[in-house]
């Protein structure tokens, strides 16, 4: 196999497998057949639970014993929420966030 294929057959198999994937569902609980109620439970709660544990994942590296003393986490974190709460738009807070901490790291600290 050509070495300029490879990374293009990698991609697009990857962009396949997510398709089926995220399609997948349509045709299993699609139609006549009810939703098992385990699915809609998961549905309600699975998206906090990430939710949660993306903060954990993305604040566990914070120090306060050294500079820049976890600052730029937490200015961070609270654009994110503040911007949620009073906008609603996830993406837009998500997107804000991400830019205001790093500003922080790469020009500021």
């Amino acid at each position: 196999m050509d070495a300029k294929m490879y990374p293009i057959i990698m991609v697009l198999v990857c962009a396949l497998v997510t398709a089926l994937l995220r399609l997948l569902p349509f045709f299993v609980f699609s139609g006549k057949r009810k939703t098992p109620e385990i699915i809609n439970y998961l549905g309600r709660v699975l998206p906090y639970a990430i939710m949660g544990m993306l903060v954990v994942y993305c604040l566990k590296g914070m120090s306060f014993a050294e500079s820049p003393f976890g600052i730029p986490e937490i200015i961070a974190s609270a654009v994110v929420v503040l911007l949620h709460v009073f906008k609603g738009n996830t993406l837009l807070s998500i997107c804000a966030g991400t830019i205001v901490y790093m500003v922080f790291v790469q020009v500021i600290f």
